[in-house]
């Protein structure tokens, strides 16, 4: 038996009983739950126990030795190397946001799943073994080879143009990582949203500080058995309560038209169409404020201050007086700052007053018009999250991790069918969701609401995760009265399937197994550029490994604290930010990553051209047409949306990298020579 088949076999030993000693810990806590253990003790026993995991494997796992904390020693096997991407991958925006954005918008949502499952076979066709060939640490390592240039002919400015990519694309898919460690956090120990954030954060840093992609790797198979294991018990028990099928994939086919009879007949019901009147009235009230600007603010604010006056004259109650105060002390500050939050509170109500729409319908619309702009939307962000899960750093640095070239290939299968056993299960676990929602609490009492919502509810007081309002005083539930974020639904499901507590602290631990693993890898990745690239290549270049390595950790350090604090500001919701990323990364990294392997001629002005080009061109977009970011739906391209920038970002680098290198000199003999070299046989 050859050094490799003892070192997978001994791995696998250690998997195996690290699964059965899980499986032990839930029949446990199953069992404590059933003498009465109390809720918040099982949140805090699966919170604080997974993350105690993590952090002793990150303590054993500890190094000092630049390959090994860089690249894990080049001797990750395809299959845990698999695991250990598809653990990376499947971050809080897969594991928590895509079932819910796929309760929210339907056949819509399958753009995500065809998206990110179609971007890893361009990383196995086009990138990833042509990187391991290449058998260096960093992705701008790559690029700064490939392309040269610069005062010494070593590729300065397009390392440093590479680095700047890369924290800012891993930087923004971070905060989303670590958002939703706070909101997993808060929910299930109780502690505040911003504390959750940085008790996450203390884990992430105990496996990444440590021991870097060594650490990294090896909590990350730890976390995808969790996180696999969370996915798949509810939805299979889910599966089994509303089709007697717990195979997911089925019982979704066998629900679907049962869930469509339902849309219908809430879309008929005259108790729906009152509910929605009332939404469609108060945009229009918003809509009458929006176009008597500025005087409706200045009357607005006028009326508040009148009320807090009345009240305190008259002594009312303490609740009256605080909630005149509330209303004043939150009234917009400005008309521009009215105009902004009355144009976001009159869509949000245009958005509650529409009908239920067919989940199972592609592209529904009012006209013909309509549903071809979204099926353009659709296809645009399919091909952002194509060409944006291509050029992810985090995720290409993986292919340094494995053997050989062959290796990678493998574990490129691998990590698709890891990524498969859960892409395969979100649209049914949204579905799942969804029916029991629409026939169990919509037309149910108020009176009997189901204690999850209040839970949820009390999350986030400013901002409501869950929200059910009797808008019609009928004293009923209708859908149009209750709404729920997407980043909700998943974290919820086990309460709202009534599945005992301990699946919901199983769900959590998933949820933050996800984020981290995520999260490890990202800052990893800007540690990484920063101190390999920047620190020992341009800056530095005689200093020693041991320097390298304490550099990349006090620098991780740094980047953590930076994001965990953007992170609590809640700067948006988390499939935005990662939309966001993705879009970036394909924009700026994809053109010069896929040309540098398959076109000698482009160089190296090329190169710095084309990643201005695609930023510029995608960053533009989204600050133009991003209410969010400052800019206005009215400025929408061709009309789609600016979480797609990438559609147009894309071809602005790939246009530019071959004009630009075109009409400038070819490069050098030796970046022929390397192209050759990657693209030889082992």
């Amino acid at each position: 038996m050859s050094g490799k088949q003892r070192y997978f076999r001994k791995l696998s030993r250690y998997y195996l009983w690290y699964t059965g000693c899980f499986g032990l810990f839930l029949v446990s806590v199953a069992l404590l739950e059933q003498e009465g253990m109390p809720r918040l003790w099982i949140g805090y026993l699966f919170m604080f126990a997974t993350i105690a995991l993590y952090a002793t494997i990150g303590v054993i796992c500890r190094t000092s030795n630049v390959t090994e904390y860089y690249v894990a020693g080049r001797r990750v096997p395809a299959m845990f190397n698999g695991m250990a991407t598809a653990a990376d991958w499947i971050s809080a925006a897969s594991f928590i946001s895509l079932a819910g954005g796929l309760y929210l918008t339907g056949f819509d949502g399958l753009a995500y799943i065809m998206g990110w499952t179609g971007g890893y076979c361009l990383v196995v066709l086009l990138i990833a073994p042509y990187l391991r060939r290449f058998a260096q640490y960093t992705i701008p390592d790559f690029l700064a080879a490939r392309y040269g240039g610069g005062a010494d002919g070593r590729g300065g400015p397009v390392r440093a143009m590479a680095v700047g990519a890369t924290i800012v694309v891993s930087f923004t898919y971070v905060v989303a990582q670590i958002y939703a460690v706070g909101l997993i956090a808060s929910r299930f120990t109780g502690v505040d949203f911003s504390v959750g954030i940085f008790l996450g954060l203390a884990s992430i840093l105990v496996c990444s500080f440590l021991g870097g992609m060594r650490a990294i790797t090896w909590t990350q198979v730890a976390q995808y058995i969790i996180l696999l294991v969370a996915f798949l018990i509810p939805t299979i028990w889910l599966s089994a309560k509303h089709a007697d099928n717990p195979v997911p994939a089925v019982a979704y086919g066998s629900l679907l038209p049962k869930l469509s009879e339902r849309e219908a007949q809430l879309a008929r019901d005259p108790r729906e169409e009152q509910v929605r009147a009332e939404f469609r009235r108060r945009a229009g009230e918003y809509d009458a404020r929006l176009r008597t600007l500025p005087a409706s603010w200045e009357a607005g604010k006028m009326e508040a201050q009148r009320r807090l006056a009345a009240v305190r004259t008259h002594n009312a109650s303490l609740g009256e007086v605080r909630q005149a105060e509330r209303e004043l002390n939150t009234y917009p500050n400005s008309a521009d700052e009215a105009r902004v939050r009355w144009t976001e509170l009159r869509d949000a109500n245009l958005a509650r007053a529409r009908p239920p729409e067919p989940h199972a319908t592609p592209f529904p619309g009012a006209t013909e018009a309509e549903s071809d702009q979204r099926r353009n939307n659709f296809l645009a962000v399919v091909f952002c999250l194509m060409f944006g899960t291509a050029a992810l750093p985090h995720i290409l640095m993986r292919a340094y991790t494995t053997p050989s070239v062959h290796e990678t290939r493998v574990s490129v299968f691998w990590t698709l069918f890891f990524i498969l056993l859960v892409y395969l299960t979100i649209p049914a676990l949204a579905v799942l969701a969804k029916y029991d929602i629409y026939t169990s609490l919509v037309g149910s009492d108020f009176s009997s609401l189901p204690t999850w919502i209040s839970y949820w509810a009390n999350v986030d007081k400013a901002n409501p995760l869950v929200s059910v309002t009797d808008i019609n005083g009928d004293g009923i539930v209708q859908l149009a009265e209750f709404a729920i974020d997407a980043d909700v639904l998943v974290l919820a499901t086990p309460e709202i399937g009534g599945l005992p507590y301990v699946v919901s602290g199983l769900v959590a631990a998933g949820g933050l197994a996800a984020a981290l693993s995520t999260a490890d890898g990202l800052l990893l990745a800007i540690s990484n550029a920063l101190s390999h690239d920047i620190y020992y290549k341009i800056v530095d270049p005689g200093a020693s490994t041991q320097k390298r390595v304490t550099i990349s950790k006090l620098l991780l350090l740094a980047v953590a604290f930076i994001a965990a604090y953007a992170a609590s500001q809640k700067p948006a919701d988390i499939l935005s930010l990662v939309g966001a990323a993705f879009s970036l990364a394909g924009s700026t990294l994809f053109p010069v990553l896929v040309l540098g392997v398959f076109w000698k001629r482009a160089n190296h002005p090329g190169a710095i051209a084309g990643m201005v080009a695609g930023f510029a061109v995608c960053l533009y977009y989204m600050l133009r047409a991003s209410p969010t970011l400052g800019g206005s739906a009215e400025a929408l391209w061709l009309g789609i949306a600016p979480l797609a920038a990438g559609v147009f970002g894309v071809p602005a680098g790939l246009l530019t990298v071959v004009a630009v290198s075109l009409l400038t000199a070819p490069p050098s003999r030796a970046s022929d020579g390397m192209v050759d070299y990657i693209r030889s046989p082992e």
